[in-house]
C-alpha cells in the first residue's frame, strides 16, 4: 500500500504543477483579475482555434487525473490500517 500511496503523492504533485502551467496558457477571457494586469487588449474574433480547444481539453484531463488522485489518497486514509 506504500508504493500505491506514494506513486498517487508523486503523480498528484506532478499533475498539480502541470496543471499551474496548463491554467496559466490560458488566454483571459476579460473581465476579472486579466484586465486588471492588461489581458483586457484582445480581438473580439468570434471563436476559438484548435489549439485553445486542445488546450482546454488536456486542461480538464489533467484536472480529472489530480481529482482522481486526491480521491485515490482520501480513500487509502479512510481504510488504512
Amino acid at each position: 500500500m506504500d508504493a500505491v500511496r506514494i506513486g498517487l503523492q508523486v503523480l498528484l504533485v506532478l499533475g498539480g504543477l502541470f496543471l499551474t502551467l496548463l491554467i496559466l496558457m490560458h488566454k483571459g477571457k476579460g473581465g476579472g483579475m486579466s484586465d486588471m494586469f492588461g489581458g483586457g487588449m484582445s480581438s473580439s474574433l468570434g471563436g476559438s482555434s484548435v489549439a485553445e480547444r486542445n488546450l482546454d481539453r488536456i486542461t480538464v484531463g489533467v484536472a480529472l487525473v489530480w481529482f482522481t488522485c486526491v480521491v485515490g489518497l482520501g480513500v487509502l486514509e479512510r481504510f488504512a490500517v
